[in-house]
């Protein structure tokens, strides 16, 4: 591992001070850390944010809205009652990820800063443009199934990883970012780039900036009674998804209003089509709408073929969360989260 400096700033504004080209950011370090071990990430400096108290608050505003602190573990997200009460899909898909020991230390601004899992990334003798500008991508011609349906270029196929973050772009939320040229928000559907001609460059934020604190709002939490995460992978625990999707809907008697859907492992953000949210308003659920909308949220999907049965995988996931969401949501959290295998009138494991 490659020497570096270790800095524990106590405020915002010594954080902010400490930063320097070639800095990172460390909050849990479940990523980083794995990063730096395999020499994928080789930081001049690392800057540990736990010591700010103020980063680590889960606030429900008076309209309804809620504003979650950066450093908020996904352990202490997903349980919050409260939270979970209006953002089930959200706290379904934290529990799906990774395992209880990590979701104890990972943050809510290091699951949006997560890297791709791709294999070709994280060998470090391997072509990749993401970790090497200009090195090229060695997964574009492998058998490499944790690659782009959507939105890749021929610089890079990688996909992002989280689970969290798929909810959170149907929800439409919002990052609050901290830099030294002050605060702003970033929509969440700008906030993960695709690679296009510089798949170095992953996230919107600027030079220096920080995560601070993520938004819902209330009318997110409107849909509350219909919103579910299902995600499909080799093995129930402990997997990064092949496929997974959240759906969320308002109903009114028996007739869909308005609708969310949000993909996720399909590409390097969560992948959101409006003409497809659009198909489901004023319908009434059934199966063959939901295929209907299923198709039109991966319209372009283009894959080798080898990996072509990952196309009809993302639609059938893409449909059946939609039938889930239609259900209603669980009165608890599933024994087995975002599981097409677990029993969907809840369990009291989670509560």
């Amino acid at each position: 591992m490659k020497h570096f400096d270790y800095v524990q700033p106590k405020t915002m504004d010594e954080a902010l001070a400490s930063w320097e080209p070639g800095a990172a950011w460390l909050g849990g370090g479940t990523n980083l850390v794995d990063l730096m071990k395999l020499g994928v990430a080789q930081p001049q400096r690392v800057i540990d944010l736990t010591r700010i108290p103020d980063l680590g608050e889960i606030t429900f505003q008076q309209d309804g809205s809620v504003r979650i602190g950066a450093m908020v573990s996904n352990a202490a997200l997903a349980r919050h009652a409260g939270f979970a009460q209006h953002f089930p899909m959200v706290a379904e898909a934290l529990l799906s990820g990774a395992s209880g020991q990590l979701r104890n230390m990972a943050t809510v601004a290091g699951n949006l800063m997560q890297r791709t899992r791709c294999a070709y990334f994280q060998e470090e003798t391997a072509a990749c443009n993401r970790r090497n500008p200009g090195a090229g991508c060695d997964a574009r011609d492998s058998d490499e199934e944790l690659r782009a349906l959507l939105g890749a270029s021929p610089a890079c196929v990688a996909t992002n990883p989280s689970d969290f973050c798929v909810p959170l772009a149907a929800l439409e939320a919002q990052v609050e970012v901290r830099g030294v040229n002050g605060t702003r928000q970033i929509p969440f559907a700008e906030f993960h780039l695709l690679p296009g001609d510089h798949p170095e460059r992953e996230t919107g934020l600027e030079e220096g900036e920080l995560i601070v604190a993520l938004h819902l709002s209330a009318e997110a939490a409107g849909f509350a009674g219909h919103a579910r995460y299902l995600k499909v992978r080799d093995r129930t625990s402990f997997a990064f998804a092949t496929t997974a999707a959240a759906a969320a809907l308002r109903m009114e008697d028996g007739i869909i209003v308005a609708g969310r859907l949000a993909l996720g492992a399909v590409a390097a953000r969560p992948w959101r089509v409006a003409e497809a949210e659009a198909l489901l308003v004023g319908q009434a659920p059934d199966e063959a709408l939901f295929a209907r909308v299923a198709e039109a949220a991966m319209a372009g999907a283009e894959a080798p073929a080898h990996l072509e049965w990952k196309i009809d995988l993302a639609r059938r996931t893409a449909a059946r969360a939609l039938a889930m969401a239609a259900a209603g949501t669980p009165a608890q959290m599933p024994a087995l989260p975002a599981s097409p295998f677990g029993q969907q009138n809840g369990d009291l494991a989670h509560v």
